[in-house]
């Protein structure tokens, strides 16, 4: 899978190449929220945090990634203080930016939608060494999605 190189935004403000300062040479688990969202992304954010737990304790290498789908709402402050209240740790990374780059990436990871409200609580988790991408609901238990990560890290 190709992904694109787009300018973003971290939940500090920071400007980032989403492939070569997020994704290159690293296993990550990705999703894909808004910061007014009601329905599913409090939950999937939960589960991130939950996962994020796990993987800390079994020496899993991994880089999380919550990726807005509306970045006109979803400032850098606004993600910042999302990602305090879930307790987000520090390879925990939520990205914004200009919403045609935002566009682009969500196209170029399979996610893009007409209605940030339908957005699939989907995870994508991938290995960039080596070239291995699999989906998986969002919602599973953090159990069994930590199970797909330690899976895809320990792809050659």
């Amino acid at each position: 899978m190709k992904i694109p190189n787009s300018r973003i935004y971290d939940q500090n403000g920071k400007q980032l190449n989403f492939y070569t300062d997020l994704i290159k040479g690293k296993t990550v688990a990705i999703n894909f929220i808004f910061t007014t969202c009601t329905a599913s992304c409090p939950s999937l954010t939960a589960t991130f945090r939950r996962v994020q737990q796990d993987a800390e304790q079994r020496g899993l290498p991994l880089q999380l990634i919550s990726i807005s789908v509306d970045p006109t709402v979803d400032t850098p402050e606004r993600l910042h203080a999302f990602a305090e209240k879930f307790n987000a740790g520090p390879n925990w990374t939520f990205v914004t930016g200009d919403k045609g780059e935002i566009d682009t990436l969500l196209q170029g990871l399979g996610a893009a939608v007409a209605n940030k409200n339908d957005h699939t609580p989907m995870i994508m988790i991938g290995n960039d060494t080596a070239d291995y991408w699999t989906r998986a609901y969002g919602l599973s238990s953090p159990t069994q999605l930590v199970e797909l990560i330690a899976g895809a890290a320990a792809r050659q």
